[in-house]
């Protein structure tokens, strides 16, 4: 068991109170479609702002996780199950959509730190930016060391952020999802990612993921949805239980949810 952590009944829920909100909550409704829209509408009144177009391009990479199937292929208990996955076959058009919009936010995000380099949405934007090309990499494009090169560059800007940002939690679900995968690999692999410059802790990562959920923002669901396939990995299977009923509860479109709960307490 991972003591010392909440209980999913323990999380706040997230209020939508802005098309970003309405957006985010869309993807994890799967409902693709509106979540661009909101986004759309929010760029339309914050042009120049590079958080408009990164979260577009979190909903691309969403509906690809979802038509792929990528998040239930995540929930495997043995490291052998991921290591022997497919390269997915990535949609070219969305690809395409994908990476225009991480350029458009890269490039939106460097012109405000030109001018202030403790710009949060700025150095949000880069930290998104980098951690969800290192989410297509790894999970859609199987290119592991792409992946961590982007991780590093997530973790980085994420550091950035919470330096002079405080309580902008969402930024510890790049630091903490990366802790906790490299502290997972064997001895000689965290070695050389250390030479590297890439932490490797579990618990540490368990934290600051745990950080996210409890008082994130917009990620404090896709640390929840982590956490799940942590606990899963973790052999601790009626905590992730609990936090997938609590997301089920939050977000009855995701049949992903209610899928996985069955099939752990069937044993399978």
């Amino acid at each position: 068991m991972l003591a010392g952590f909440a209980v999913a009944e323990d999380i706040p829920r997230i209020t939508p109170v802005s098309l970003l909100d309405q957006g985010f909550s869309g993807l994890y409704n799967l409902d693709f479609d509106g979540a661009q829209k909101d986004f759309s509408r929010w760029q339309q009144q914050h042009p120049d702002n590079p958080l408009g177009p990164v979260s577009e391009a979190a909903g691309f990479l969403f509906s690809e996780f979802n038509r792929l199937g990528v998040l239930e292929a995540q929930f495997y208990e043995k490291d052998s199950s991921f290591v022997a996955r497919s390269k997915m076959q990535a949609d070219p058009v969305i690809r395409g959509q994908f990476q225009s919009a991480i350029n458009r936010s890269e490039n939106l995000a460097h012109a405000r730190l030109a001018k202030d380099t403790n710009d949060r949405d700025a150095l949000f934007a880069l930290t998104l930016c980098s951690g969800l090309q290192a989410d297509y990499a790894a999970l859609i494009d199987k290119r592991n060391l792409d992946s961590l090169h982007f991780t590093k560059q997530a973790s980085t800007f994420a550091q950035q952020l919470l330096s002079v940002c405080h309580d902008c939690y969402d930024a510890l679900l790049a630091t903490g999802f990366s802790k906790y995968i490299i502290g997972s690999m064997s001895a000689p692999v965290r070695w050389l990612l250390r030479l590297g410059g890439l932490a490797a802790d579990k618990q540490s990562g368990l934290a600051d993921l745990q950080m996210t959920a409890q008082h994130g923002h917009y990620l404090a669901p896709f640390a929840r949805i982590l956490l799940a396939i942590a606990y899963v990995r973790e052999k601790d299977r009626p905590r992730a239980v609990a936090v997938l009923t609590a997301l089920r509860a939050e977000f009855p479109a995701n049949p992903l949810f209610a899928r996985e709960i069955s099939r752990l307490q069937s044993g399978k």
